[in-house]
This record gives structure tokens, C-alpha cells and sequence, in this order.
């Protein structure tokens, strides 16, 4: 769908929709009146309507109109908030700092990307040596006019001759792969289309990708995404001609990937079967140097256990896995002798969660989470612990990769306050130095503290949670509070920097990030407790936590303002939904919010894995009876809410937000505002650091408005 950005004087209301602005007042907005149809869909004998159900055509024009009429409301409504300018002017400085990836290394050259502070993308250098002069490869601010076509992926032979690198146009997760000599900076004709779920894994003069079948036309960025296949293309041919290498017409809601080991010898191939509802994957391997092409198990089947081969070591593979071991252990395979029987531990599982393992200059770097902070090990590669890496203090640390006959890897640290720091790690003397800081305009890391609570959630589990504000703070229970979680797809909510956020901190806010189960902070064990039937928990421990909050006196409920993306922005609708009188500000980003039929889009069906599936009778009654489109309660007062959306987002389509917005002006009273910003050319995340910056302002002063916070300029 191709929406035009919409401000309230140049906006044309169409006969179906109507619109009126009066003054800023929640009481005085008229929100457009959203047609509805007669659709009821029967669950196992239960009938849900769906009134909304047109909302889901992204290329209507009655859908583009419904836009054009909620984003004047909405726009209409945030240009009246007397700082709102000012905000996005003190973000603009905030995030005006150099901005850098650690360095990746071929031969004697070294890649990287770096953002001079505002720059829309991040612009691709190469140079030769660490202290060569860096020279600019690939600028994806060229692309587009308005910097909304990004750098997807970027993937270097083993020579460092070619690269591969991926266009993402206006935020979607559709990649066009194109091929560059590196030494000339050419771009050669080849491109590569309809790639998603994808690396670019490269063997002698080409590379193994995964692409899907060209969408139906008009419906590129909500149709169902099946039948995912893996190909081969050589240098210099015509995507036509590439040797599809894999694929199961038998089962369409698979993926399938290729990665090739660092001495380009194997094919390792991963088969995953999340639209079943199983959460792990089957593992084989093809011996490149063999005439013969088949691929041979490492793990036949597909179960709820992961598996993935970290590195060959020789004839045998390192293989990460969290089979037997829900913390994760790597074990080592043997071709020779391939039964369970014979897989030998190498790194064992550990009471704390394995999160990364990397093998680079002869050694095994592994991270493991301890109480979701970051702790970095070294090891041999036959299991034998050298040392630990000692890191800065509580934070996260992420990176230790690198090649074979490497000396030292780099590695990035961050925390709530201390912004991202590029370490680089001498493997012969075991000493890590600073490679690259920034200094971020205005910033004191010493005028905050970062404090790790644990409180109690409903059913007695002990959950973690980490507060960020100004020291001195008074717990007077009158401080405006931030709470922000997300709780899915074993994905840690890690201590992590922020600029933007530093907007908020020194206004007063208490920044809270809540570490949910659902999450991968303590392993697939604290991951299955908020899956499926049990997805309930994860609301139960976000309300827990606004709970502590309140009653240990850093705020309240009418000072609390939610905010979560994604799967986050299914949290947010659905504890709003259960306790609506416990916040003032409700903010759902890019929410999962029809959990009926989120998986008739994209690739939506990999999510039953985490939520089960309304196509389940049992699982349905449980999805059911929190889905934030289906229970919004008639004439309740909800949390000022402000939804937030784009119109390239091909992950969570925009038609969850839709609907959850129309229901919600429907239904709910209109004591609060009920609004719903929708972005254009932009998708799942921002395309952009403009589109960034100005959503962040819109949601900031927001909840400043809403919560009767006035925010001061950086110099007062």
C-alpha cells in the first residue's frame, strides 16, 4: 500500500469517512466512524465477528482513506502539544554522535560501518590494515531520495574479492540481493529477488541463499509467505539460471537456510517447522569438496530442540544445541560415528544460559547470561576453560567472532548507561583495550543509577527487572515512569544504551525494563513458561511489575506510562485490556494484536511456535482469552493510548494495528485519547534515522502530555 504522510491542513477526508479536530482535549477528538461488515468467523464452534475485516486489504483505497483520516486526527492532535518540536530538537542532538559496527576482517582489510550522528543509513568503509585510511564502499544513502532504502545484508568471500549486499526498500523484510567487486567498488548486473529469511553464504565464485516465489502483484507486503527454497548463484549469471539446491513442496511453511563453514569445505543446512508449533530445527551437512551432492543428518527430524554448527574443526563439527539441556551446550559431531551416543560435550551445559559461541583465532568465545547481564569466556577448542574476559560491569557484550588465524577478535559493550564501546580482545595475552568510545552531547553516565530489582509475580516466580533514573530521586510514588518489556521467542531483555532515551532520564523518568518469561534471560525453560498455554505469565509478570513499582513508591498508576513493540505491543494490548486503571500512557508498537489470524500473513505462521494457534481447540481458548483485538471491553476508561504502525511493515502487517485501533475508538470511552500513528515508507522498525527520530518524539510527547510532564531544555 502507498500512503502519503498527512498533516491536518492539506488532509482531504473522503464521504466514507468523516473527521473533526477541536482543540487538544481527549473529550473534543471525533475519530473517523470505520465502516463495518457483517463477517463472523466460527472457532470450534465459537462465532467471533471480524466488522473490521476490510481493514486488512493493504491496497484498498477505502483502507488508504481510513489512513489518511486517523493520521489527520492524530497528527492534528500532536501538533497541539506546545514541546513537541522542542522534543524532537533535543533527540536530534541526543542521537547526533558517531555511531560504529566492530571491524570484520579479510586478509589485510578491514569492513565497518559507521553514521556520522543524523545520517539516514550507516555508510559501509572499508580500510586497509587498523590504522589504514578508511575509504567509503557502499554509501546506502544513494539509494533513495529519502533514505528509506536500506543496507539489508552484506556478506564477503573468503578471498574478499566479491560481496554480496541486500537493498530493503521503505523498511520491508523483502531483500534484493546485488553482487560488488570489491576492489573496483563495481556493482555487477546481478540481482538476486524476493530473498527474505536469508543469509548469503558463500562457496568458490558464488553463494547459498533463500528466497520464497514472487508474491502475488499488489499484495507483496501481506500475503502468506510459503515454499521457501535455497539456491546457488554463480558470479556473473542471471538469477534464472541459479541451481535451486533445496527445497519441500510437501511442507510449505518451512525454512530452509544454507551457511558454509569459514573454510567453504561444508554446506550446513537448517530446516525449521515453526508453523507446526515446534520450536526447534533439523540440522544436515553436504561435503562441498565431494562429488557427492547430498545432504546427510547431523539431526533428522525437526523437535522443539535447536541445534546449529558453530564450526568445523577438521572432519567434525562444533554443534551448539539446547537438546537435553535447556541452558545450551555444544557438543562435537563425528561423521564417522554419528549416533547421540557418541556426541561429546564440550562446553557442558552450565547453570547460567548459553547465548553466543564463536570460534576465532583457535579458540572457542562463549557468553552466557548471570541474571541477564553478559559473562565472556575463553575456551580451547576441546572444551578446556583459558580465562574469563573481564568486561566493564553489568551490561551486555556481544561480538568474539572471527576467523581461524585471527590474533584478536572485537567485542561491543553496553549498558543503561554506559553507550557502546567497541573492545578490541588480544587472544595471546589475554587483554582486552578500548578500540573505539563515543561521546554522546550532554550525557553524564555518573548523574544515573542502574539498579536490578527482583520482585514477586502473581504465581510466586521471582522476576528481575532493571530501573534507570537520575540519582537523588525521591521515591515519593510522584515519579513519571517508563515500563517497557517484551517477554517472547527466547529473546533476552538486555541492559542496553539508548540516546534517544536520555530524553526522558533527564526529565525525571524512571526508566523500567522488565525481564518477563517468554524471554531467553534464563533459558528455554523461563522461555517455555510464557509460550502457548502459558503465555499468560508474561502479562502477569508485566502487571506485577507496574505493581512493585507502585507500591514501592518510584511512582503511580496515573504517572506510569507501557510501551512495547512487536510481540511487545501484544503485551502492551492485552495487560491494558486485563488493568486498564493501572496506567496513564499506553503505547503499542507494531503489535500482535489479532492472535485469531496472525499467522494468515507473511510470515506470521513462525509464530505458533511461541503462541499455538487458533486452528488448536485448546489453544485457541487460551489465545483467545487475551487477544488484544477481542477484548477491548465496551465503555471501560483506557490508559491514553497512542498506537503506532508503518506502511511497510511485511513482519507484523499494519492491519493487527487497524483493527485493534478501530475497535478500540469503537468501543472504549473516550475519556483518554485513542490514537493511531501510521508512518510511511517505513516498516517493522524505522527505515530511518528521520523516521526514527520523529516517531520517538510523537510517542515521547505523547506520554509527557499525558502524564503532566513539561520537559525542560537540555540547558535548564
Amino acid at each position: 500500500m502507498h500512503m502519503r504522510p498527512v498533516r491536518p491542513a492539506l488532509a482531504i477526508l473522503s464521504a466514507l469517512l468523516t473527521s473533526q479536530l477541536v482543540g487538544v482535549a481527549a473529550s473534543s477528538l471525533t475519530y473517523p466512524q470505520t465502516r463495518k461488515v457483517d463477517h463472523v468467523d466460527t472457532y470450534h464452534g465459537v462465532a467471533v465477528p471480524d466488522p473490521y475485516r476490510w481493514l486488512e486489504d493493504d491496497s484498498s483505497p477505502d483502507t488508504a482513506k481510513w489512513v489518511e483520516a486517523q493520521n489527520a486526527v492524530t497528527f492534528g492532535y500532536l501538533a497541539q502539544i506546545p514541546y513537541r518540536a522542542q522534543l524532537k530538537t533535543r533527540l536530534e542532538q541526543l542521537y547526533n554522535y558517531p555511531k560504529y559496527t566492530p571491524p570484520t576482517r579479510r586478509g589485510e582489510y578491514f569492513f565497518f560501518s559507521k553514521n556520522d550522528g543524523l545520517q539516514n543509513q550507516s555508510v559501509l568503509y572499508v580500510q586497509k590494515g587498523l590504522d589504514g585510511k578508511p575509504e567509503v564502499l557502499i554509501d546506502p544513502n544513494t539509494f533513495s531520495a529519502d533514505g528509506t532504502t536500506r543496507l539489508g545484508a552484506f556478506s564477503l568471500s573468503k578471498d574478499g574479492r566479491y560481496a554480496v549486499y541486500g537493498l530493503s526498500v521503505g523498511g520491508s523484510d523483502w531483500l534484493e540481493y546485488r553482487v560488488m567487486e570489491v576492489a573496483t567498488r563495481k556493482t555487477l548486473p546481478d540481482a538476486i529477488k524476493w530473498v527474505k529469511v536469508s543469509g548469503a553464504s558463500w562457496a568458490g565464485d558464488g553463494f547459498f541463499y533463500s528466497r520464497y516465489p514472487e508474491p502475488e502483484k499488489g499484495h507483496e507486503l501481506s500475503s502468506k509467505n510459503e515454499h521457501h527454497q535455497v539456491y546457488f548463484h554463480r558470479v556473473g549469471t542471471s538469477q534464472a539460471q541459479d541451481q535451486l539446491v533445496y527445497e519441500d513442496k510437501a511442507r510449505p511453511q518451512r525454512f530452509h537456510g544454507i551457511r558454509t563453514t569459514e573454510d567453504e569445505r561444508f554446506a550446513i543446512l537448517t530446516i525449521a517447522d515453526r508453523g507446526t508449533g515446534k520450536k526447534g530445527n533439523a540440522l544436515f551437512y553436504r561435503d562441498l569438496s565431494s562429488a557427492d551432492t547430498t545432504f546427510k543428518p547431523i539431526v533428522a527430524d525437526v523437535t522443539d530442540s535447536s541445534f546449529g554448527v558453530v564450526e568445523n574443526v577438521g572432519e567434525t563439527f562444533l554443534v551448539e544445541t539446547d537438546h537435553k539441556a535447556p541452558n545450551g551446550r555444544v557438543f562435537v559431531f563425528d561423521p564417522g560415528r554419528p549416533a547421540e551416543a557418541n556426541w561429546k560435550d564440550v562446553l557442558p551445559e552450565k547453570p547460567e544460559p548459553l547465548r553466543g559461541v564463536d570460534v576465532a583465532g583457535g579458540k572457542l568465545f562463549a557468553t552466557y547470561l548471570k541474571d541477564v547481564t553478559t559473562r565472556a569466556y575463553v575456551y580451547g577448542l576441546d572444551g578446556t576453560l583459558e580465562n574469563e574476559v573481564p568486561l566493564p560491569g553489568l551490561g551486555t557484550a556481544g561480538g568474539f567472532g572471527g576467523r581461524r588465524d585471527d590474533t584478536f577478535v572485537f567485542y561491543t559493550f553496553t549498558s543503561f548507561n554506559y553507550a557502546p564501546t567497541i573492545f578490541r580482545y588480544d587472544i595471546a595475552t589475554k587483554r582486552s583495550s578500548v578500540f573505539r568510545e563515543v561521546e554522546i552531547p550532554g550525557f553524564r553516565a555518573d548523574a544515573y543509577e542502574v539498579k536490578q530489582i527482583f520482585y514477586t509475580s502473581k504465581d510466586g516466580t521471582r522476576v528481575p527487572m532493571f530501573l534507570t533514573y537520575k540519582k537523588g530521586m525521591t521515591l515519593d510514588g510522584k515519579n513519571p515512569t517508563l515500563l517497557s518489556g517484551y517477554g517472547g521467542f527466547n529473546i533476552p531483555t538486555a541492559p542496553g544504551f539508548s540516546a534517544l532515551r536520555i530524553a526522558l532520564l533527564e526529565n525525571g523518568f524512571v526508566y523500567a525494563s522488565a525481564n518477563m518469561r517468554g524471554g531467553g534471560e534464563y533459558g528455554e525453560t523461563w522461555h517455555e513458561a510464557g509460550t502457548k498455554l502459558k503465555k499468560q505469565n508474561v502479562f502477569d509478570d508485566f502487571i506485577a511489575a507496574a505493581e512493585w513499582l507502585i507500591a514501592n513508591k518510584y511512582t503511580s498508576a496515573s504517572r506510569l506510562a507501557i510501551q512495547g513493540g512487536s510481540n511487545g505491543g501484544l503485551l502492551v494490548g492485552a495487560v491494558v485490556n486485563q488493568r486498564p486503571e493501572l496506567f496513564q500512557v499506553a503505547v503499542p508498537q507494531v503489535g500482535v494484536m489479532d492472535m485469531l489470524r496472525f499467522h494468515k500473513f507473511t510470515i506470521g505462521w513462525n509464530w505458533i511456535a511461541d503462541y499455538g494457534s487458533s486452528d488448536n481447540p485448546e489453544e485457541f481458548k487460551a489465545i483467545y482469552a487475551y487477544s488484544p483485538l477481542h477484548n477491548i471491553k465496551a465503555g471501560v476508561k483506557y490508559p491514553a493510548t497512542l498506537i503506532t504502525t508503518a506502511d511497510h511493515d511485511d513482519r507484523v502487517v499494519p492491519a493487527h494495528s487497524f483493527k485493534y485501533a478501530a475497535t478500540l475508538q469503537e468501543k472504549a470511552s473516550h475519556e483518554t485519547p485513542l490514537l493511531i500513528r501510521i508512518e510511511t515508507k517505513s516498516g517493522h522498525g524505522a527505515s530511518n534515522t528521520t523516521k526514527q527520530i520523529e516517531t520517538t518524539a510523537d510517542v515521547y510527547a505523547f506520554m509527557f502530555y499525558n502524564i503532566g510532564v513539561t520537559p525542560k531544555t537540555a540547558s535548564e
